[in-house]
């Protein structure tokens, strides 16, 4: 296997699996066909003795390509991918979460594009979701392709699976990186910061990341906390211009009570956005 120069980013705190998190550190080097450079993991907080253990076995493993940060406390994911964000070394830097399984073809194929886009300051793919082993429940998110299906989708839906994006370092710096006062929409937030900025953006049609899913997620988007950080978030993108004040109506008035409607719902609400028309991952 060889190797290219970039980064990936990783983010890890105390309630993850460290079965999780040896899966996919595996998945982003023991099976890619083109390899990182770099590997930053951010510690955010102290872990587990379990999740020490499996960080100690991959620096081992790993050592000059795997740079650790460590945070004294937990500061949530965007402040946390932002202090390892500092220390990636190359201008493109790749996302991954540190209990899902990327594709084995995932880094040529976005660095293939990037190769050949290089105007292309973000780019993401479609994700895979599963339960216990990939491909177990065949349900996929798609996300649009091109310029302006990219844009117009934007305005009521995140156009990017954040586990998959590579994006150029430099460029999201100087937008000012993720933003922590929006908390669940950090990722989300950054990406029409990028567009507002009439940055070109894509997205490739094909799977780089299986991603597990369980009830927690449905969990995370469901009830008062999550309905007041949504408004904020609405807010902003109002203030910022990129929604329109009919549009942020529409938005409020199909987002919020499905947060605080019976989670049954809310579970068949996102089942019905998902495809689930297979798509072959060569």
């Amino acid at each position: 296997m060889t190797s290219a120069n970039f980064s990936v980013l990783i983010s890890v705190y105390a309630k993850e699996n460290p079965y999780y998190l040896d899966e996919a550190l595996y998945s982003i080097w023991d099976q890619q066909t083109l390899k990182p450079g770099q590997i930053v993991l951010v510690k955010d907080g102290p872990l587990t003795k379990e999740l020490d253990n499996c960080i100690n076995i991959w620096k081992q493993k790993l050592r000059d390509v795997l740079t650790m940060v460590e945070l004294p406390e937990n500061v949530g994911l965007g402040a946390a991918l932002n202090k390892g964000l500092e220390q990636c070394r190359y201008e493109l830097v790749a996302r991954m979460d540190s209990d899902d399984v990327s594709a084995p073809k995932r880094f040529e194929k976005q660095i293939c594009f990037l190769s050949e886009n290089p105007d292309v300051v973000l780019l993401s793919g479609y994700i895979n979701e599963f339960k216990e082993k990939p491909g177990d429940m065949n349900i996929i998110r798609k996300v649009p392709l091109g310029y302006n299906e990219i844009g117009k989708y934007l305005k009521w839906r995140n156009a990017f699976n954040h586990m998959t994006v590579m994006f150029k370092k430099s460029v999201v710096l100087s937008a000012g990186g993720y933003n922590t006062k929006v908390t669940y929409f950090e990722d989300y937030d950054l990406w029409t910061r990028l567009f507002q900025a009439q940055y070109i953006v894509n997205n490739i049609p094909e799977i780089l990341v299986n991603v597990r899913i369980g009830n927690n997620m449905i969990n995370r988007r469901h009830g008062i906390d999550y309905v007041k950080k949504e408004i904020s978030f609405l807010n902003l993108q109002k203030k910022r211009k990129f929604i329109s004040g009919g549009e942020y109506c529409l938005l409020f008035l199909t987002r919020i009570p499905l947060r605080l409607a019976p989670k049954s719902l809310l579970t068949c609400f996102y089942k019905l956005l998902r495809n689930d028309k297979a798509v072959v991952n060569k």
